[in-house]
């Protein structure tokens, strides 16, 4: 991690490349830092420069292309920070020309307390900073949450107010709801929090009175009412108890229920349990799933990016 970032207050760090889905980061990512009052960090990699002139010995052309590669990502990053300033006049702008690749480049701005913002083009790169890519430096999980925008998101320059949650009463979704509760109070947002269940049918479908199934999914009813309540306690201190928070329960596949009540949010926030095989509503499908289908940007909380130590 880059010494400066224990230095600096917390940051939105949004990564670019020049593609449709990185301006589209950038445009979210830009109105949430103004929102949330912290500085927008504009940062990107220069990763494996192209080698041109493969068949040429001379060393010069190499130079030449690293220069031309250099000068390129710096005009991508002033371009960006223009549109940054333009966009909200007050904003903090810093800019990042780094050499490691995309992945590798966030992983070493960020700090505990950021948020890392990339496009939706940048799935492959979210997965390596999600479980940390072996062939990376940084093997490291994201010290904090990273949220990936839809490049057709068209909510993107509209300000619902709403923040959407997952839970299912495990750590990852605690996570994820103080992430949520705490973006909420520092963008002048109300929180929706999310628990779906799929009722499983018995054995024997056939032979099932209705009044059993009926007070099947009343226990289901009951547990999800008691995990939301049990969450909520443990998480909403003095800071967030003054929030509009409300809870829907529904019996629906997790994946569905989230997208179906994020459709007027401005971010859906999912937790994530890292590499392992997991139950419950957050599992790694249901991120993925959440992540290929949202239409909104998605905030997913790595093992290790919870803001409190």
């Amino acid at each position: 991690m880059d010494m400066n970032a224990q230095e600096r207050p917390p940051a939105i760090i949004v990564g670019v490349d020049g593609s449709p889905a990185a301006h589209a980061a950038l445009v979210w990512a830009t109105e949430v830092a103004a929102r949330r009052g912290e500085q927008l960090r504009i940062v990107h990699g220069l990763g494996m420069p192209m080698v041109m002139g493969v068949f040429t010995s001379g060393e010069s052309e190499r130079y030449e292309a690293d220069d031309r590669t250099r000068e390129a990502g710096h005009r991508l990053l002033t371009e960006s920070a223009e549109y940054a300033r333009g966009a909200r006049p007050d904003l903090d702008v810093a800019i990042v020309l780094a050499p490691e690749d995309a992945p590798a480049v966030l992983l070493n701005e960020a700090a505990r307390g950021d948020v890392i913002v990339v496009g939706s083009r940048g799935l492959g790169a979210v997965r390596a900073i999600m479980l940390g890519s072996v062939s990376s430096r940084t093997a490291s999980h994201a010290p904090c949450p990273v949220v990936v925008v839809p490049e057709d998101g068209d909510g993107n320059e509209r300000h619902h107010g709403k923040v959407v949650v997952g839970v299912d009463g495990s750590e990852s979704s605690r996570r994820a709801l103080r992430f949520a509760l705490r973006h909420a109070l520092l963008t002048g947002s109300s929180v929706e929090v999310v628990n779906s269940w799929e009722v499983p049918l018995p054995q024997d479908a056939e032979s099932l009175a209705v009044d059993a199934e009926a007070m099947h999914e009343e226990v289901f009813d009951r547990q999800s009412e008691e995990i939301v309540a049990g969450v909520l306690a443990e998480v909403v201190d003095d800071q967030t108890e003054d929030l509009d928070i409300s809870a829907v329960r529904m019996q629906d596949d997790p994946v569905e229920a989230l997208i179906r009540a994020s459709r007027d949010a401005d971010l859906l926030v999912v937790g994530s349990r890292g590499r392992g095989g997991v139950r419950g509503l957050i599992m790694g499908s249901t991120s993925q799933g959440v992540l290929h289908h949202a239409k909104v940007p998605v905030a997913v909380l790595p093992p290790h990016s919870d803001e409190t130590d």
